[in-house]
Parts: C-alpha cells; structure tokens; sequence
C-alpha cells in the first residue's frame, strides 16, 4: 500500500499546500479530471474544516493529511488536534431555514463527492474513499 502525509499549521493560507499536495497525488496516480476535482473540493473542505473548527485556527496546533492507495481506492485521511464534534446531528444545508446560511455545507458536500465518508475518534478524523479505475 502507497501511503503518503503533510501536517501543516492551523492557517488558513496553508490550503495551498494541501492543493499541491492534491495536484502531486493526480500526477502521481493518474487520477482523472472529474475524480481530481471531487478530491479536491471534498479534501481541502475537510482541512478548512479541521482548521477553523477542530483547532479554532489555532496555529500551535496541526492539521494532518494522509492518502493511501488500494487496489481500486484512494483513501484521505484528515485528522486534527481538536476536541471533536457531533457528527451524528449535523444541520441539513439543503433544508429551507438553512440555505441563507453561510456555513454548514463543507461535510454535505464531502458526503456527495466521496464514494464514502467515515468520522472517527469522536469527529477528530475524517476517512474519505474515492474509487478509481486502475
């Protein structure tokens, strides 16, 4: 199994290594463009997530990214240094008191673009598969 990290402080101007990280990934594998564009919205909202509200953008604390490659998957896994949160009662962002919201749509969006979503460690690490033809 391929397996490959970045841990980055908690600013927001460090998405932009998690793009290139992303944009090395679909060199690397082959990914293609539709895949690739999935990955990377559904990855750098689980990062923006992870900063702003796992570690309240706190720069002391860290933001890990870690991809495997298996058989006919690629696996991400974002992790950060928060306390966790709810993810079981989450506010739907497609019902009609929360569309005006700005917020709440980044684990709606991961949910439609990844084949598969999985919280663990009380919602301090997200697990999400895209499949892939090999």
């Amino acid at each position: 199994m391929n397996t490959i990290s970045i841990q980055i402080p908690s600013i927001a101007e460090n998405i932009r290594m998690i793009e290139s990280f992303i944009d090395n990934a679909k060199e690397r594998f082959n990914l293609e463009d539709d895949i690739y564009g999935n990955i990377m919205i559904a990855v750098t909202e689980a990062v923006n997530n992870a900063i702003k509200h796992g570690n309240n953008s706190n720069k002391l604390k860290n933001v890990h990214l870690s991809l495997s490659l298996e058989q006919s998957m690629i696996k991400f896994i974002v992790k950060d240094e928060g306390s966790g949160f709810d993810y079981e009662n989450l506010p739907d962002p497609t019902a009609p008191e929360n569309l005006e919201k700005p917020g709440g749509r980044g684990i709606f969006l991961m949910k439609h673009l990844s084949d598969e979503v999985k919280f663990t460690e009380g919602g301090k690490v997200v697990e999400m598969s895209f499949y892939i033809n090999s």
